[in-house]
Protein backbone atom coordinates (compact mmCIF):
# COMPACT_ATOMS: atom_id res chain seq x y z
CA UNK A 1 0.00 0.00 0.00
CA UNK A 2 1.61 3.36 -0.43
CA UNK A 3 -0.16 6.72 0.59
CA UNK A 4 -0.01 9.09 -1.99
CA UNK A 5 -1.69 12.30 -3.28
CA UNK A 6 -3.70 11.55 -6.74
CA UNK A 7 -3.00 14.69 -8.71
CA UNK A 8 -4.69 15.18 -12.31
CA UNK A 9 -8.29 15.04 -10.55
CA UNK A 10 -10.85 17.47 -10.90
CA UNK A 11 -10.82 19.82 -8.29
CA UNK A 12 -14.22 19.57 -6.09
CA UNK A 13 -15.33 15.98 -7.39
CA UNK A 14 -17.11 14.89 -4.51
CA UNK A 15 -19.88 17.88 -3.46
CA UNK A 16 -20.10 18.11 0.53
CA UNK A 17 -22.94 20.23 0.35
CA UNK A 18 -23.35 23.56 -1.68
CA UNK A 19 -20.10 25.03 -2.95
CA UNK A 20 -17.66 23.18 -0.26
CA UNK A 21 -16.39 20.12 -1.82
CA UNK A 22 -13.42 17.74 -0.51
CA UNK A 23 -10.15 19.62 -2.21
CA UNK A 24 -8.59 16.63 -4.08
CA UNK A 25 -5.17 17.66 -2.85
CA UNK A 26 -5.87 16.95 0.53
CA UNK A 27 -7.03 13.41 0.04
CA UNK A 28 -5.01 10.26 0.90
CA UNK A 29 -5.33 7.53 -1.14
CA UNK A 30 -3.73 4.17 -0.88
CA UNK A 31 -4.56 1.11 -2.94
CA UNK A 32 -4.55 -2.54 -2.08
CA UNK A 33 -5.54 -6.26 -3.20
CA UNK A 34 -8.92 -6.94 -2.37
CA UNK A 35 -10.73 -10.17 -1.77
CA UNK A 36 -13.33 -11.52 -3.07
CA UNK A 37 -15.16 -12.30 -7.31
CA UNK A 38 -12.08 -11.82 -9.91
CA UNK A 39 -10.48 -15.01 -10.53
CA UNK A 40 -6.60 -15.19 -10.87
CA UNK A 41 -7.24 -11.04 -11.95
CA UNK A 42 -7.63 -10.06 -8.20
CA UNK A 43 -4.02 -11.40 -7.48
CA UNK A 44 -2.68 -8.93 -9.59
CA UNK A 45 -4.20 -5.54 -8.97
CA UNK A 46 -4.57 -3.51 -6.22
CA UNK A 47 -8.40 -2.99 -6.48
CA UNK A 48 -9.29 -2.25 -2.87
CA UNK A 49 -8.98 1.61 -1.88
CA UNK A 50 -8.52 3.31 1.19
CA UNK A 51 -9.35 7.11 1.20
CA UNK A 52 -7.77 9.42 3.74
CA UNK A 53 -8.96 12.83 4.83
CA UNK A 54 -7.31 14.99 7.72
CA UNK A 55 -10.78 16.54 9.23
CA UNK A 56 -8.41 18.12 12.30
CA UNK A 57 -6.18 19.93 9.76
CA UNK A 58 -8.27 20.64 6.87
CA UNK A 59 -8.64 24.46 6.03
CA UNK A 60 -11.51 22.93 3.28
CA UNK A 61 -14.49 23.04 5.71
CA UNK A 62 -15.80 26.41 7.54
CA UNK A 63 -14.90 26.40 11.10
CA UNK A 64 -18.26 26.04 12.65
CA UNK A 65 -18.70 22.89 9.88
CA UNK A 66 -15.29 21.49 10.91
CA UNK A 67 -16.09 21.97 14.68
CA UNK A 68 -19.57 20.12 14.36
CA UNK A 69 -17.50 17.44 12.42
CA UNK A 70 -14.83 16.62 14.74
CA UNK A 71 -17.12 16.27 17.66
CA UNK A 72 -20.11 14.27 15.59
CA UNK A 73 -17.30 11.46 14.27
CA UNK A 74 -15.01 11.68 17.12
CA UNK A 75 -15.43 7.49 17.39
CA UNK A 76 -14.62 6.88 13.93
CA UNK A 77 -11.39 9.76 13.74
CA UNK A 78 -7.78 8.06 14.07
CA UNK A 79 -5.47 11.11 15.22
CA UNK A 80 -7.81 13.57 13.86
CA UNK A 81 -7.95 11.53 10.22
CA UNK A 82 -11.30 10.29 9.16
CA UNK A 83 -10.61 6.55 6.62
CA UNK A 84 -13.26 5.53 4.24
CA UNK A 85 -12.32 2.13 2.29
CA UNK A 86 -13.95 0.76 -0.25
CA UNK A 87 -13.44 -2.51 -2.02
CA UNK A 88 -17.30 -3.89 -3.16
CA UNK A 89 -15.96 -3.80 -6.67
CA UNK A 90 -13.43 -5.57 -8.91
CA UNK A 91 -12.36 -2.55 -10.63
CA UNK A 92 -10.37 0.44 -8.88
CA UNK A 93 -11.85 3.34 -10.55
CA UNK A 94 -14.97 2.36 -8.96
CA UNK A 95 -13.80 1.85 -5.51
CA UNK A 96 -12.20 5.03 -5.60
CA UNK A 97 -15.42 6.56 -6.77
CA UNK A 98 -17.45 4.72 -4.00
CA UNK A 99 -15.32 6.04 -1.25
CA UNK A 100 -14.88 9.62 -2.42
CA UNK A 101 -18.59 9.67 -2.40
CA UNK A 102 -19.32 8.01 1.18
CA UNK A 103 -16.71 10.54 2.67
CA UNK A 104 -19.01 13.16 1.10
CA UNK A 105 -21.89 11.68 2.14
CA UNK A 106 -20.40 11.12 5.82
CA UNK A 107 -18.78 14.93 6.04
CA UNK A 108 -22.39 16.05 4.64
CA UNK A 109 -24.20 14.60 7.42
CA UNK A 110 -21.85 15.32 10.21
CA UNK A 111 -21.89 18.95 9.18
CA UNK A 112 -25.19 19.42 8.80
CA UNK A 113 -26.82 22.11 11.28
CA UNK A 114 -28.66 20.40 14.12
CA UNK A 115 -32.49 19.80 14.00
CA UNK A 116 -34.62 22.99 14.92
CA UNK A 117 -35.89 22.05 18.60
CA UNK A 118 -39.42 20.43 18.93
CA UNK A 119 -42.09 22.70 19.86
CA UNK A 120 -44.22 20.71 22.63
CA UNK A 121 -48.19 20.95 21.27
CA UNK A 122 -51.29 20.27 22.84
CA UNK A 123 -53.30 16.64 21.86
CA UNK A 124 -55.17 17.69 18.80
CA UNK A 125 -59.23 17.99 19.33
CA UNK A 126 -59.58 15.38 16.33
CA UNK A 127 -57.10 12.43 18.29
CA UNK A 128 -59.11 13.64 21.85
CA UNK A 129 -62.26 13.28 20.13
CA UNK A 130 -61.92 9.44 18.63
CA UNK A 131 -59.92 8.60 21.84
CA UNK A 132 -63.17 9.19 23.64
CA UNK A 133 -65.50 7.91 20.91
CA UNK A 134 -63.10 4.21 21.10
CA UNK A 135 -64.00 4.88 25.33
CA UNK A 136 -67.49 4.75 24.49
CA UNK A 137 -67.85 2.03 22.24
CA UNK A 138 -65.56 -0.44 24.35
CA UNK A 139 -67.65 0.47 27.34
CA UNK A 140 -70.77 0.27 25.57
CA UNK A 141 -69.96 -3.70 24.82
CA UNK A 142 -68.47 -4.57 27.79
CA UNK A 143 -72.15 -3.29 29.57
CA UNK A 144 -73.90 -5.58 27.12
CA UNK A 145 -71.47 -8.23 27.80
CA UNK A 146 -72.28 -8.13 31.62
CA UNK A 147 -76.13 -7.89 31.54
CA UNK A 148 -76.39 -10.77 29.36
CA UNK A 149 -74.48 -12.86 31.70
CA UNK A 150 -77.16 -13.01 34.37
CA UNK A 151 -79.41 -15.91 33.22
Amino acid sequence: MTGMPVSGGREGRFVIRGSVSLPERELRWRFARASGPGGQHVNTTDSAVELRFDLARTQALPPEWKERALQRLAGRLTDGVLTVRASEHRSQWRNREAAGVRMASLLAEATAPPPRPRRKRGVPRGARERRLREKKRRSETKRLRRDRGEW
